[in-house]
């Protein structure tokens, strides 16, 4: 048993001596074209941080479009007034301004959920050792809700491209002096995070 054992062990040891089959080989590297010496690919780096700071006044690429909720005004008001508390000020007539700003306000449903975990329990207490049954289950309630979504887009006045978006919800509910109310608040939030560090 033990001959058969060395036999077989031999056999496998010189059947990993045999040739590899498998042989490394690649193509060469194609030569590199001739203008990269000369010249630097911007695109291979990141492009730098953009200087929000020079950007001082604004203009209005498109005037915000009213809706049942809020009038054109009140949007335009709301935002004029959030900007100036960031340093940003209408531009004068003849000059072009440092921003463009666009302004959108919709009507869009959210599905919301509230968990409230229902229970009952039964218990008695004897000398100070407690014992019983206890239980809960959680009850879920789905409904929709109307909200009103405000987004903002600022654009660089020179170029044309987008810099900066912003966007924030608020109830669509509430009297129209609450509704005004709830809209300088979700514009706030929606600038909350401009000029971003």
């Amino acid at each position: 048993m033990k001959r058969l054992g060395a036999l077989l062990l031999l056999a496998t040891l010189a059947a990993c001596q045999s040739q590899n089959p498998y042989i490394a080989d690649s193509k060469p590297m194609p030569p590199a074209p001739a203008h990269s010496p000369q010249q630097l690919d911007l695109s291979a780096y990141p492009a730098k941080p953009r200087d929000f700071a020079r950007y001082r006044t604004w203009s209005w690429q498109q005037l915000p479009a009213g809706s049942a909720w809020a009038s054109s005004e009140q949007v335009q008001e709301a935002l004029s007034n959030a900007l100036d508390q960031r340093g940003l000020r209408p531009h004068r007539v003849g000059k072009t301004s440092d921003l463009k700003v666009s302004a959108e306000l919709r009507l869009e449903q959210r599905l919301r959920q509230v968990t409230e975990q229902y229970g009952s329990h039964y218990g008695h207490s004897r000398y100070g050792d407690n014992y019983g049954m206890w239980g809960s289950a959680p009850l879920v309630r789905s409904y929709t809700e109307d909200v009103m979504v405000v987004r903002i887009e600022l654009f660089d006045g020179q170029s044309g491209q987008p810099v900066w978006n912003g966007h924030a919800e608020t109830r669509n509910s509430g009297s129209q002096s609450e509704r005004a109310a709830a809209l300088r608040n979700a514009v706030q939030q929606a600038l909350a995070a401009y000029p971003p560090s």
